[in-house]
């Protein structure tokens, strides 16, 4: 999409317009001020824009939107900034980071609710969940970083997702700021309010191209008083799937975490996570993470884990097991899943998919893409992770050793349409967690169905008829 052309005038209208409404501090233009504004942090997308705006609140989060259309300025709406597919990029026009906006505006413990405006870390929504005695189980690596506003425009998923949801699933009500500068003010903390459109779900996973998230009503859940962790070697993929069916038949609800790391995702965090042990004696062709919790204080979880996984050895599903003896082991364990991407990083370069299929055909995935890429460039080595138990696999291939890296990410394209063609031949999705931005846009062209596609743009016409809010993101121009 081609960059709008600002004319000075209009820009330093805009400018002085913005600077008397939120002070010289929060307008920034200074270059250096705004650099980590402008780059996507895999340094796959380097942005530009006139500058950054930090609205403080909701009024004046509305009151820069109601200037830019005024000027005709699109705007990029920006959270913590660590997304992975160039969403929150600039393309020219003005950045609104979110940051200042970071209130909990109330905890409701018998509710189980928490409000909080989109600038919020994601670490001080749990924080301060756990300080009433409750969870809010969104977990993410970035965490301590993101923001979650923008964890609600991409839709994140994370670890908890087999049991408590993606993002959407934890939202109860929105307030949104639209590109007309109107607050809708949708903060509810109903379960129940059959009242017409459930207006929220456009805006959640919109990645900020129908409005502005400012704040949210999210629900809570009890605190785990037991957490059982147990990390399982298995021959395959297959047999990891066959153990996430028994456990799941067995367990329950109680299973809250199940993922799946390839026998080179665990050779990488052991050669370049300091620290880092294998936890298990010899090699394995695949490795499943486990977590039980619940809520029950006398709940017998490392009873109920012994029990399947003795009969999945007896049964030759798994060949070997360690259960976490202490709530430290149990994180060390987790941190070898969750080490994986940055060690991927150390190792070179790194093509990235996010896809998702029916869980019944993960290991099947696994396996056909794996052959596939490995023919079509002998040496690639294969570096599968994730989520088994919602069917998120991030499917990330290193360069071949001695390759040299540019060469090797010269090649994404080709291997996007490898592996997206097999995961949605399967009935899977080409972006499971990480959304559309710009890495994908073009991609939707291929596998979206066009009635859907069509329906996206009539809705984005609807609700942005100037095309101002994060324009060139999610939907790829119409032919």
């Amino acid at each position: 999409m081609a960059e709008r052309v600002i004319p000075e005038q209009v820009r330093q209208r805009l400018l002085t317009t913005l600077t008397r409404q939120l002070g010289d501090a929060h307008v920034l233009t200074a270059p250096a001020e705004m650099a980590p504004y402008l780059s996507e942090r895999r340094g796959l997308y380097q942005g530009q824009a006139l500058a950054v705006a930090r609205p403080g609140t909701t009024a004046e989060v509305a009151f820069v939107v109601e200037a830019c259309r005024e000027h005709g300025v699109p705007l990029v709406p920006q959270g913590g900034n660590t997304g992975l597919v160039g969403g929150a990029v600039p393309q020219g026009g003005l950045v609104v980071a979110l940051a200042r906006l970071n209130r909990i505006r109330q905890v409701d413990p018998v509710n189980f609710t928490i409000t909080v405006e989109a600038g919020c870390i994601l670490q001080a929504v749990q924080e301060a969940a756990d300080q009433v005695d409750r969870l809010f189980p969104l977990a993410l690596a970035a965490q301590g970083s993101c923001q979650i506003g923008g964890n609600l425009a991409t839709n994140a998923g994370g670890t908890n997702v087999l049991h408590y949801g993606n993002a959407r699933d934890l939202v109860l009500g929105l307030e949104v700021v639209l590109a007309d500068g109107r607050v809708w003010n949708g903060l509810s903390g109903l379960r129940k309010d059959n009242t017409g459109y459930d207006l929220k779900h456009l805006f959640l996973g919109s990645e900020g191209t129908l409005g502005i998230i400012t704040a949210a009503v999210l629900k809570l859940f009890p605190k785990p008083r037991q957490r059982q962790v147990a990390f399982v070697g298995c021959r395959g993929a297959h047999q990891v799937l066959e153990l996430f069916a028994r456990l799941r038949a067995a367990a329950g609800d109680v299973l809250t975490g199940f993922e799946y790391m390839s026998a080179f995702s665990l050779e990488l965090v052991a050669r370049h996570i300091p620290g880092a042990r294998r936890p298990l004696a010899g090699e394995h062709g695949a490795y499943a993470l486990i977590e039980l919790s619940s809520p029950d204080p006398a709940a017998d979880l490392g009873g109920r884990l012994e029990a399947v996984l003795g009969r999945a050895l007896e049964d030759g599903v798994i060949v070997d097991a360690t259960l976490a003896a202490s709530e430290a082991q149990g994180q060390a364990l987790w941190r070898l899943r969750e080490s994986v991407p940055e060690a991927q990083t150390r190792e070179g370069g790194s093509i990235k998919h996010d896809v998702s299929v029916p869980v019944s055909r993960v290991a099947e995935f696994i396996e056909r893409a794996s052959a596939a890429c490995e023919q079509a460039l002998p040496g690639i080595r294969v570096c599968a992770f994730g989520h088994v138990g919602d069917g998120n696999i991030h499917f990330n291939l290193t360069q071949p050793t001695g390759m040299e890296k540019q060469a090797f990410l010269r090649q994404w394209g080709a291997f996007n349409r490898l592996v997206h063609d097999i995961a949605v031949a399967m009935g899977g999705s080409i972006s499971a967690e990480h959304g559309i931005g710009l890495l994908k846009r073009e991609e939707l062209r291929r596998y979206k169905d066009p009635v859907a596609l069509d329906l996206m743009r009539t809705l984005k016409q609807a609700l942005d008829p100037q095309g101002l809010l994060n324009p060139g993101k999610v939907l790829p121009p119409a032919d």
